[in-house]
């Protein structure tokens, strides 16, 4: 199972929720913030977007500052991801091909072209196989 990056964007919502009073004794400004912030949580929960204004507004500016922080390591983290082996680059290649291959090797078949449909499911295996011999060497 994969542990999350201590930070101190989540140090600071523990300490907060440790500190957590009753709706009824936030003040207007308070709930009004605590509704909102609550309504881009569920948007970010539903993988829908939140601009960058809107948490501007409503988080003080160091919560602001380490969702900044916190954007640029997911940036460098996600650079880093797509620096992959050549390896790698051959095996995603052969996979798309033999995907390509069978999807349209479905299509002559359901025209009822079987010629063509056996040509292109027997050039699907083909890259398959070459798939999977280019995985072993990268595991071996």
């Amino acid at each position: 199972m994969k542990q999350k990056p201590k930070t101190k964007l989540r140090d600071l919502l523990k300490s907060k929720k440790a500190k957590t009073r009753k709706l009824s004794e936030l003040s207007k400004t308070e709930q009004n913030r605590l509704a909102k912030l609550n309504g881009m949580l569920d948007e970010l929960r539903r993988r829908e977007n939140v601009q960058n204004r809107q948490l501007q507004t409503w988080l003080s500016e160091d919560e602001y500052a380490q969702v900044d922080i916190e954007w640029k390591e997911q940036l460098e983290l996600r650079e880093e991801l797509k620096d992959k082996p050549d390896d790698l680059k051959r095996y995603e290649d052969k996979l798309k091909e033999a995907t390509f291959n069978d999807n349209k090797a479905e299509r002559f078949c359901k025209r009822g072209n079987k010629d063509k449909s056996t040509k292109f499911r027997n050039l699907s295996e083909s890259h398959c196989e070459d798939a999977l011999e280019i995985l072993q060497a990268i595991i071996c």
